[in-house]
């Protein structure tokens, strides 16, 4: 084979004259600023709590543009609060060769109640004994 020869078939391949382009590792959503629902005192206090997850769907400007429900934590007053609570959250976008791109996740928001319980329990408990 001439060197030419050879010269072409490098160029005809890309080789060392066309440097390939850069891959560029895709990124997942990351959560940036994500505050925690309200949670009712009365609820706490009465020991009513349980896990509302959610579908989001991430906007490429890093906000949710869908928040839906994919399991109930079992009191509609609580998966209410979390879904407004997420609506209001910050995420990094996801990203496909270096460009932000919407991603769907599911989020999990947890309604623990207190242990110990608070003191405030006490005041609740009297105010709803009173019928208030």
């Amino acid at each position: 084979m001439t060197a030419a020869t050879a010269s072409l078939l490098l160029a005809a391949c890309g080789g060392p004259g066309t440097p390939a382009a850069p891959a560029v590792p895709p990124t997942d959503v990351a959560a940036v600023k994500t505050p925690p629902p309200t949670y009712p005192i009365e609820l706490a206090c009465m020991g009513v709590g349980g896990t509302s997850t959610l579908k989001v769907v991430v906007g490429a400007d890093g906000k949710p543009s869908e928040v839906s429900q994919v399991a109930s934590s079992g009191n509609p007053q609580l998966d209410e609060l979390a879904r407004t609570a997420v609506q209001g959250w910050q995420f990094n976008a996801a990203t496909r060769n270096g460009e932000k791109v919407p991603a769907t996740i599911q989020v999990p928001v947890s309604f623990n109640p207190p242990q110990p319980r608070p003191d405030e329990c006490f005041a609740v408990e009297e105010r709803v004994r009173r019928g208030g």
